[in-house]
């Protein structure tokens, strides 16, 4: 195919598609339309034309004259309904009756347009929107085009190539004339390579002048010599060093005669010239256009409003910014001649003042506004002496006798005694300050201060925390019967005034009294406001969230007050008691045996604590006692577990075969038996516990599982397969058979029966995330994005399908999606340690340090327990002492990239 021809030729022209509408080539006439020129001379076509008429030139001189006689009679001036456009009777003259009857007719026109105005209006819209579909504009026609681009992905848009500029090299890259300032070193070298040209004649000393090589010429008078000049005696060069010294030379004169003015004053310092340069430079990133636009605009609003103080403010800061701080002084000071009463003019003129200078503008301003507090306060900033500060501020206060600002800031400078004696005053001047209340009664003694906290009370009967200072100042000083009914008081008080009783602020001020070490102020509110503001059937859920809260904050003791107050309401709720993980769980654990004697939850957290402490004998002693006073299912098993872990298997089956015969349909009891016995390599037993186990649990799923699985591990396939046909059998929409029989083919390298297997339990369980999650991974790479996006339709809030897209997008090596979607699936569960795992082992490979810890900080928090990968790791019996962190470790190692 010829590469010049243009691929549109030969083809049908678009909808809609006008020539030179695009370049606006429309509404003009070429010559081809009205024929070739004519010069005014040419003889016309008819040759019998009469005298007058017979040149090009006469017949437009006719026609002209025709024209400006006659009316426009022509067919294109001509309409069917209004005839022609102009008047046929305009060369008449106009009359009053002519006027009347235009506006007659004006208005019949009128009155008939509006009668029929609807029904044109819509005839035009309907016409208009027959022609838009006729001919559609070229936007409409792309509409399509453009809803689909939302679809486009961010690497799509990436890889579309950028246009390249089809002119050629020279268009591209036009060279640019350069010009580079020529050393001194290139006219010293021309210099020497020019000497034959700066040389005597020798003729010249012998004759005493030049001869001239033809004849009748003139010989010089003056003997000849060199001007003496630049050159060196020598070699004839250009001395660089002089040129350097006299341009220095000239510098400093100018510099000397700059220096010193008529009156002896120094104007510029020669010195300190060049910085100044320096700092004229402006500093600003702006355009120089836009400042002098703003400089514009701000001096018009100046003009017009001259006492707008932001307007002044403005146009200082715009100078200040462009290195112009003079001009923004100048600005500002003019400013507070026109805005006298302006407190923010007066701050702005300070702040751009140098020290001195911006005392004497304060002083100023303070005459101007004797009582601006911001003005007063600013002034003891500026001041560096303490004992100037203390007297701006008592100065202040002579005049605002009322601001709480000024009276704190004064006392603040002041020595513990004399601050003393500044809040009495204090407090007067400002009764309805807690702040300064408060901190007189810290600086009085124990009896004046119950005596300015009363006051305080009279003064401010709305305020709570006088009445929590007041409880934790006799706290102090050893009254802590009193605290109770301070507390209660306050509550009382407070009511009666109309507050109402915030439980969160309460709650809030009882952690900053435990935190402060006023344990029973920290208790007294939580007994009196825990309470406030809950319904009967929401208190339990609500204190212990609350309880959780205090511990989160660090704030132990109004956990305790909270557990204690719980406890009181509740004595019989196994939870509560289980609930605070405090420094005294034996102690509350005895409480808890005596509330609640045959509590399994109760024993077996006490054996849990104990073996957690390594107390191996006090746990075993009281799990003897569990299985006497309270024997469950789950006492026994703790029981099994504990000799397990701890090596003594024959105990461990003694107590199985126990529990077996007084909880046979207990499956967890089965699975054990068979995997001690698996451990001890006794096959063909652990293979009857585990049929055993399924005659008396058909419903359990993990028995079906490590009956299979030891079958496929002694090389059993058809057995392992067929027990798991019959465990879905017997367990319809099952997913956890479902997944198991297909890892099984897939193990065994028959994928096209894994997906065939994976078929039909999706049909069956078309809702289970574990399922989809597996089929992702089943298909080959290109397929797995569209199964993902059909797993996240069918379950989209599941972690397990969250997870997978997380390891799809890791797989892909699109880092930041696939730490996203691992937040997105640790947020909705953060009960499943597989994807904390998988989380903590991205981090390893792909994140920081600081990412890493994060990851094990909030699982240690979440403290997960369920999870393929993490049951296999966590209830490992060579892992039974593992904290969360270290199993997390321990179950990231396991995981290899083979997805």
């Amino acid at each position: 195919m010829n590469k010049k021809k243009k691929p549109f030729l030969g083809m049908p022209a678009p909808l809609g598609y006008v020539p030179g509408l695009g370049r606006g080539a429309t509404g003009f006439t070429t010559r081809s339309d009205i024929g070739p020129a004519r010069d005014a001379n040419d003889p016309v076509d008819d040759r019998h034309a009469p005298p007058g008429k017979r040149t090009v030139g006469d017949q437009m001189k006719k026609s002209q004259a025709a024209d400006d006689d006659d009316e426009d009679l022509n067919d294109t001036n001509y309409d069917e309904f209004n005839g022609y456009a102009g008047s046929l009777f305009s060369s008449g003259p106009y009359e009053k009756d002519d006027e009347e009857a235009d506006a007659i007719y004006a208005a019949l026109d009128k009155r008939m347009d509006e009668r029929r105005k609807e029904r044109r209006e819509q005839r035009e819209k309907e016409e208009i929107e027959k022609y838009r579909m006729e001919r559609p504009k070229i936007q409409q026609q792309f509409s399509d085009l453009k809803r689909k681009l939302a679809e486009v992905t961010e690497e799509e848009w990436l890889s579309i190539p950028e246009v390249g500029d089809a002119r050629n090299k020279r268009q591209r890259n036009p060279r640019y004339e350069k010009l580079t300032p020529v050393p001194d070193s290139f006219f010293a070298k021309h210099l020497q390579t020019g000497e034959n040209h700066t040389s005597v004649d020798p003729r010249q000393t012998q004759f005493g002048g030049l001869n001239t090589p033809y004849p009748g010429g003139l010989n010089t008078p003056y003997p000849g010599g060199m001007t003496p000049g630049l050159m060196t005696p020598g070699t004839g060069e250009l001395d660089m060093r002089k040129i350097g010294q006299a341009r220095n030379t000239l510098m400093d004169m100018r510099l000397s005669q700059v220096s010193d003015s008529v009156s002896g004053q120094t104007v510029v310092d020669p010195k300190g010239y060049l910085t100044d340069l320096n700092s004229m430079i402006p500093t600003h990133g702006g355009d120089i256009n836009d400042i002098k636009k703003a400089r514009l605009l701000l001096k018009s609003v100046r003009e017009t409003n001259p006492h707008h103080p932001p307007a002044w403010i403005a146009s200082a800061r715009l100078e200040e910014v462009t290195g112009k701080l003079q001009v923004a002084r100048n600005l500002i000071m003019k400013g507070t001649e026109m805005c006298p009463k302006s407190e923010d003019v007066w701050l702005e003129a300070a702040r751009l003042q140098p020290g001195d200078t911006a005392k004497a503008v304060v002083a100023q301003a303070v005459r101007h506004l004797p009582q601006s507090v911001r003005i007063y306060i600013r002034a003891a900033e500026l001041e560096t002496d303490l004992r100037a500060k203390k007297r701006v501020l008592r100065k202040a206060l002579e005049h605002v006798p009322n601001s709480v600002r000024l009276w704190k800031a004064a006392v603040e400078l002041e020595e513990p005694e004399d601050a003393r004696i500044m809040l009495s005053r204090a407090v007067e001047c400002c009764p309805t300050s807690v702040e300064l209340w408060l901190a007189l009664a810290r600086l009085e003694t124990y009896e004046n201060a119950r005596k300015v906290l009363n006051k305080a009370r009279e003064n401010i009967p709305t305020d709570r925390h006088i009445w929590i200072t007041a409880a934790k100042l006799e706290e102090a000083n050893g009254n802590t019967q009193m605290v109770e009914k301070i507390v209660d008081r306050a509550i009382t008080s407070l009511r009666a005034n109309g507050v109402e009783i915030n439980r969160e602020q309460w709650i809030q001020d009882a952690e900053e009294c435990d935190k402060a070490g006023s344990v029973a102020t920290c208790q007294a509110v939580m007994r009196a406001v825990i309470g406030i503001g809950i319904e009967e059937e929401d208190r339990k859920h609500t204190w212990m969230e609350d309880a959780d809260s205090c511990v989160a904050h660090n704030a132990l003791e109004c956990a305790r007050a909270i557990y204690a107050y719980a406890l009181q309401v509740f004595p019989s709720k196994k939870s509560v008691w289980l609930a605070g993980d405090v420094p005294a769980a034996r102690s509350i654990l005895a409480l808890a045996f005596q509330a609640n004697p045959n509590s399994e939850e109760i024993w077996l957290a006490a054996v849990k604590l104990e073996s957690e402490n390594n107390e191996y004998e006090r746990a075993r002693r009281l799990l003897a006692k569990a299985r006497s006073s309270a024997p469950t299912a789950r006492v026994f098993m703790k029981s099994v577990k504990l000799e397990w872990v701890l090596g003594n298997i024959e105990a461990a089956q003694e107590l199985c075969e126990e529990a077996l015969r007084h909880y046979e349909d207990f499956p967890k009891l089965w699975m054990m038996k068979g995997q001690i016995e698996e451990q001890e390599g006794l096959t063909e037993k652990a293979r009857e516990a585990y049929s055993q186990g399924l005659k008396k649990c058909p419903h359990s799923t993990p028995l079906w599982l490590l009956l299979s699985r030891l079958e496929e591990k002694i090389g059993q396939l058809t057995r392992a397969r067929a027990i798991l046909e019959k465990s879905r059998l017997k367990n319809p929409k099952n997913p956890g058979l479902w997944l198991e029989s297909v890892r099984l083919e897939y193990r065994a390298g028959l994928k096209n029966i894994a997906n065939t297997l994976m078929a039909k339990a999706l049909q069956e369980c078309p809702s289970s995330g574990v399922l989809w999650s597996e089929a992702v991974f089943l298909e080959a790479r290109p397929q797995r994005k569209t199964k993902s996006v059909d797993a996240l339709k069918k379950c989209e809030h599941d972690p397990h399908v969250l997870l997978a897209v997380a390891k799809l997008f890791w797989s892909e090596r699109k880092i930041t999606k696939a730490r996203e979607w691992f937040h997105r699936t640790v947020k909705i569960d953060s009960d499943l340690g597989d994807a904390w795992a998988l989380f903590y082992k991205f981090e390893l490979q792909h994140g920081s340090e600081e990412q890493r810890e994060e990851v094990r900080r909030r699982c240690e928090n979440a403290e997960p327990r369920h999870g393929e990968l993490w049951c296999a790791v966590s209830k490992d019996i060579a892992h039974w002492q593992r904290k969360v962190g270290e199993v997390l470790v321990l179950v990231a190692a396991r995981i290899k990239n083979t997805f």
